[in-house]
């Protein structure tokens, strides 16, 4: 009966797509409309590190998430599809980036950071400023290496 019950999982995670894709909407046009301008500033800097650290130009995946090179994934559930290698999205309470910020490597630099939060792989700050900007690079700079 367990089989069965994984073997249905199995199939429904498989013929589920994500929500989150990469668009053609404009980057630049998304950053200009952020209403903060110390925000749309801090998501300047973020495009330029991590289009650095990829090598990649940036594009809006889903509404509101600016990401740079695409990583193909595949769980043991059989879930599978496309995200981006390294991103961030300018959210109202604070920049999100995606960049695996929890994984063990990443633990002594967190350490060094500054003001910050984190959540499943995420990082959030509510600016720049706040940090210090050499060891994001650094965490940025692994993360787009890990998934290349």
């Amino acid at each position: 009966m367990a089989e069965k019950k994984k073997a249905k999982a199995k199939a429904k995670a498989k013929g589920s797509e994500n929500k989150t894709k990469a668009t053609s909407a404009s980057v630049s046009g998304f950053i200009a409309a952020i209403p903060d301008a110390a925000k749309r500033a801090d998501a300047k800097t973020l495009v330029k590190m991590m289009q650095e650290a990829t090598g990649e130009k940036p594009k809006l995946w889903g509404p509101s998430i600016v990401g740079f090179g695409s990583h193909h994934y595949v769980y043991e559930s059989g879930r599978e599809g496309d995200m981006p290698v390294v991103a961030f999205s300018p959210r109202k309470p604070a920049l999100v980036l995606y960049i695996a910020a929890t994984d063990p490597p990443n633990k002594p630099l967190l350490a060094k950071l500054g003001k910050h939060a984190t959540g499943k792989g995420c990082l959030y700050i509510k600016k720049l400023a706040d940090v210090d900007t050499k060891i994001l690079e650094t965490m940025i700079a692994r993360a787009a290496a890990r998934r290349a």
